[in-house]
């Protein structure tokens, strides 16, 4: 959907449109749902302006997960706001980087929530939330839950928290 055509559509509509691009992984397509300026906010991972730092984080994204799919569970809008609940999947297995991580083939399935703030057919902000110790997970970068590397790793941080509590008595 072009801008032009979304300056009357709801902020459903045009959340809808825009998750579709993200699907497609279609760099474009995803920027032309914005206004010059829009900002994202991944909480606990990254925040970008579009399209400056959107586009080259997203293109590291798909270059990291070549078969990055996104669906979306729910949508719900009301005004200005639309609201997603989404599912990703993909396999860190391309070509690029993710968050300084090298490709390790690690399947990944995450869920997350988007609200997304709609004036004019355009996306002003949109503030993103999933569970990133889950993705650090996933990735490798923490151990499974549960796991004998997660036990001694919680207890080597907690032998830390009791001996700096010890010097600051």
């Amino acid at each position: 959907m072009k801008a032009s055509e979304q300056s009357k559509t709801s902020a459903g509509s045009v959340a809808r449109s825009y998750f579709e691009a993200i699907s497609r992984r279609d760099l474009d397509a995803m920027v032309e749902h914005w206004a010059p300026g829009g900002s994202g906010y991944i909480h606990g991972m990254v925040n970008v302006t579009v399209p400056y730092t959107y586009r080259p984080w997203f293109q590291s994204l798909f270059d990291a997960f070549p078969d990055w799919r996104f669906e979306v569970l729910d949508l719900v809008s009301e005004g200005e706001l639309a609201a997603v609940r989404w599912r990703a999947r993909a396999t860190f297995s391309g070509e690029g980087r993710f968050e300084g991580l090298e490709p390790n083939g690690a399947a990944i399935e995450t869920e997350g929530c988007d609200v997304l703030t709609v004036r004019d057919g355009l996306i002003q902000s949109n503030y993103a939330y999933t569970n990133g110790m889950e993705l650090s997970r996933r990735l490798g970068v923490l151990p499974a839950a549960g796991s004998a590397q997660e036990k001694a790793m919680l207890g080597a941080l907690n032998l830390k928290t009791r001996i700096a509590a010890r010097f600051r008595r």
